[in-house]
């Protein structure tokens, strides 16, 4: 069984005493492919540099609405040129999120989310959208501006998810499916065509059920597709087929 991890953050502090060990452990087993989703500018560059010493690794630069507040006006010209490295797939992660206000205050986060979804249509790179608890204005934006992507790690209803969908996005969806009050997101994985789907970890976060509590890894993936496979009636080998086949699609990856 291949597995596609569309969304990890293997530069966090949590792996830096194993972190080669493991993406070699994870690449001479069933991961195959793993996007890097970097969250500043600095992470950007780290992320392509991490991406070049694995050939299945592939890295998104952007800056996240929680680290909008230090990025600075040069921060979006350091993005472009770094697109132009062959292992960029995406402008990630980028988006809104009014969980944590405390850290940027939303003229900011929208300021640079628009700033960074032209970015990604003048360039035609799909964009990894961040959505926390700002469904109504992310929607509004992505509508706005119509780009290609996903928006990672869904934690919206079925109507926004339809949304969604109507503009031709991917969901993408993580351990949190198997999670016992995950109700909706349930509902979303039993109706997002089969197309449309992704599988992501979210990696050092969101360990899946039974690994709830503990660092994430790409291996766990199969647990969020046994999950999806009963929800919809079909094999785990068909999930996680899916999740290859549809983040190649839409990253442009030959594997």
């Amino acid at each position: 069984m291949r597995i596609f991890d569309s969304h990890a953050h293997y530069l966090d502090s949590s792996f830096d005493e194993d972190r080669d060990a493991l993406l070699e452990n994870l690449f001479s087993a069933d991961v195959c492919g793993i996007i890097e989703a970097a969250t500043t500018a600095e992470s950007s560059q780290k992320a392509i540099e991490l991406a070049h010493r694995f050939p299945h690794l592939y890295a998104t630069v952007g800056i996240h609405p929680e680290q909008a507040a230090e990025a600075a006006d040069g921060d979006l010209d350091i993005l472009r040129r770094l697109t132009a490295d062959e292992k960029v797939v995406a402008i990630g992660e980028i988006g809104l999120d009014y969980h944590y206000e405390e850290y940027c205050p939303r003229d900011l986060q929208e300021l640079w989310f628009r700033r960074q979804l032209e970015l990604a249509n003048k360039l035609d790179l799909p964009v990894v959208i961040h959505d926390r608890e700002a469904h109504e204005d992310t929607v509004a934006l992505l509508k706005e501006y119509k780009p290609r992507g996903v928006v990672h790690c869904f934690s919206g209803s079925v109507e926004t998810a339809k949304e969604v969908l109507k503009l031709g996005m991917y969901i993408g969806i993580g351990g949190v499916v198997t999670f016992k009050n995950a109700r909706k997101l349930v509902e979303v994985a039993a109706m997002v065509p089969k197309d449309r789907l992704l599988l992501e970890t979210d990696a050092p976060y969101l360990a899946p059920v039974p690994h709830r509590g503990h660092r994430c890894d790409s291996s766990m993936i199969r647990f969020t597709a046994e999950t999806i496979a009963d929800i919809r009636g079909i094999s785990t080998e068909e999930v996680l087929r899916l999740g290859v086949n549809n983040a190649c699609a839409l990253y442009g990856i030959s594997l």
